[in-house]
């Protein structure tokens, strides 16, 4: 009974408690004087710089502050790209790829007959980063450092592993001589850091809430039709769904779709594996797992958040009265979702505790890998250093109904920390 107590206590205390970021940066072991440029990629739904919409709402810092010009400012080289906000895990790193290098994106040959979409999207005339991948003045190499929010974590460990690994698919059904340099390997260098906020490693169990009220095909048939309709309109550039593979958007300034909206729609539901309500799922994220693995030259970092406290005589989790008022709900689903009634993939109630969105248990690590708490004093490449969890939830950490002050001290602190990491070779 008095643990019981001493518990609701606790509960209670941490019910008026909002945003609390904290961490200490290690002292810095960056003796080359060697920064890299960040690469900010935002999550399901978002969208990047290059949009209309960020210039009225931006996602990276949203009601607080413009982040990444606030970060420029204070002399960090950032950029914060734009992929598609319904894209399956694959198609947004392709998407990433092409941004980053100025290059025709290259949904890969093997990839594209499979999901009977596309093979090529739209082409990016100028490279978000100048020479990178190849050596300085002084023989080291020019990598970025990736951060992505929610889906978006997801995103930038996808591009890692085709940099570092390729696709043994693409490269056995394309030309040598046509294939994207991104699917051949052997970049793993090109990466410094891989950062994931609050992002869904192991998949989050909304899904199966959401697919248990038999609300994920109408959903998905819903925004479909919503894209394609906006996609086609004067609109399409202010938010940019990115869909011109599946011909369910056009590509903003240029036009032509290249069929009809309905048969757009019916393509892409008809795509099992290809779209983000998989890859969100947690047995969509153990298949992505099982196919990629950390490399010894990249630091790898995670954040993961939490909204919700333990009521100990239910056993169930519930979002504290700071939680968005969106997230509420979705909160309170997960935070009694422990057992599985959707598919076999076993879960159990340490699964409970989430940040409206993702479940603590999937923000932390990916099953499987290489993992410690972070410790400033001993920042290892080729494991996942686990930050302290803050206390927020998944929009107050792109700044969502937080303070400018609470948003530039938890990504300066992160930045400072990168800033700090020895040069890998």
């Amino acid at each position: 009974m008095i643990k019981a107590l001493m518990s609701l206590w606790v509960s209670f205390v941490m019910l008026f408690v909002s945003f609390v970021p904290g961490y200490v940066a290690p002292e810095n072991k960056n003796t080359s004087g060697k920064t890299y440029p960040y690469i900010f990629v935002h999550g399901f739904l978002g969208w990047g710089g290059d949009e209309g919409i960020d210039a009225d709402f931006p996602y990276w810092g949203a009601t607080s502050c413009h982040l990444i010009s606030n970060l420029r400012e204070e002399g960090y080289e950032c950029y914060d790209a734009s992929v598609g906000p319904l894209s399956s895990n694959w198609d947004r790193a392709c998407e990433l790829y092409a941004q980053l290098t100025g290059t025709r994106v290259d949904y890969g040959a093997a990839h594209s007959a499979k999901c009977n979409h596309l093979r090529y999207g739209r082409t990016y005339d100028e490279p978000l980063i100048e020479n990178w991948g190849e050596l300085d003045e002084n023989g080291l190499m020019n990598k970025v450092n990736l951060i992505g929010h929610s889906f978006g974590g997801n995103t930038v460990r996808m591009l890692a592993a085709l940099l570092a690994d390729g696709s043994a698919e693409e490269i056995a059904a394309t030309d040598p001589d046509d294939i994207s340099p991104l699917f051949t390997g052997g970049k793993s260098d090109y990466i410094n850091t891989v950062v994931a906020v609050c992002s869904p490693n192991n998949g989050s169990t909304m899904k199966y809430v959401l697919n248990n009220l038999k609300l994920i095909e109408p959903t998905l048939i819903l925004v479909y039709t919503y894209v394609g309709v906006m996609g086609r309109s004067f609109a399409n550039g202010y938010v940019d769904f990115h869909l011109e593979q599946f011909g369910l958007s056009e590509v903003p300034g240029e036009g032509d779709a290249n069929q009809t909206i309905i048969k757009s729609i019916k393509t892409i539901m008809q795509q099992e594996y290809d779209n983000i309500a998989y890859d969100l799922s947690p047995d969509g994220a153990q298949a992505f797992n099982e196919k990629v693995d950390l490399k010894d030259d990249i630091y790898y970092f995670s954040y993961p958040f939490r909204t919700t406290f333990n009521v100990p005589l239910l056993n169930t989790e519930f979002p504290l009265p700071s939680t968005l008022a969106v997230l509420q709900l979705t909160a309170m689903a997960e935070g009694v979702y422990s057992v599985n009634l959707d598919t076999s993939y076993k879960l159990d109630k340490s699964w409970l505790p989430n940040d409206g969105l993702v479940n603590v248990v999937s923000a932390s690590y990916p099953f499987g890998d290489a993992h410690k708490d972070y410790d400033p004093d001993n920042i290892e490449t080729g494991i996942w250093n686990v930050m302290p969890l803050s206390r927020g939830d998944h929009g107050s950490a792109i700044g969502i109904g937080t303070d400018e002050e609470s948003v530039m001290e938890f990504y300066n602190g992160m930045l400072t920390m990168i800033e700090s990491l020895p040069v890998t070779s």
